[in-house]
């Protein structure tokens, strides 16, 4: 099955656009764009889009060049994980490992440079020389305000996400 998205508007926090925009390599800290996950605008943004609130502060992390966080919310959880790497062949070799790993039910047209689903819906998405993963294994399969499907969240998560990834 093959799913496609609009781009997400109005992120500000996200970098302008260059004219010409050059992929950047993993580096000591985190990117502008994979901080953007769990950043407030982001909680913000995701808390308008589902309807409900986080339980507890989102706290990120940055081991081994992935930036991470979980979103806990009263009856589930909601994971959003960016994987830098060092270049475009790194960067395919750990998206056809996810793919592997985690299965995949259909590509997304209009996400990133490439995205898929999981078997469990999930979303996989590159760009450049990140990896971008909305895992929703953690939530119960309707979610929300009102409640839509899981996968459905993990779509519009990972839309609202990678719009915001213009030059950063």
């Amino acid at each position: 099955m093959a799913v496609t998205v609009g781009l997400a508007s109005g992120c500000a926090t996200s970098a302008p656009t260059a004219p010409h925009h050059v992929a950047k390599p993993a580096g000591s800290d985190p990117s502008t764009s994979a901080k953007m996950v769990c950043a407030p605008e982001a909680q913000h943004r995701l808390a308008d889009v589902l309807g409900v609130t986080t339980t507890v502060p989102v706290a990120p992390t940055w081991v081994d060049h992935r930036y991470a966080c979980t979103y806990h919310y009263g009856n589930g959880s909601l994971t959003l994980s960016v994987q830098e790497l060092e270049n475009r062949a790194q960067t395919t070799a750990y998206y056809e490992l996810l793919r592997a790993q985690l299965g995949d039910t259909g590509s997304i047209s209009g996400l990133g440079q490439g995205a898929f689903t999981t078997t469990d819906g999930s979303i996989v998405a590159r760009k450049d020389y990140k990896v971008l993963l909305v895992d929703i294994s953690g939530l119960p399969p309707q979610f929300g305000v009102p409640a839509t499907s899981a996968a459905d969240v993990a779509v519009t998560v990972a839309d609202l996400i990678m719009g915001c990834w213009t030059g950063a």
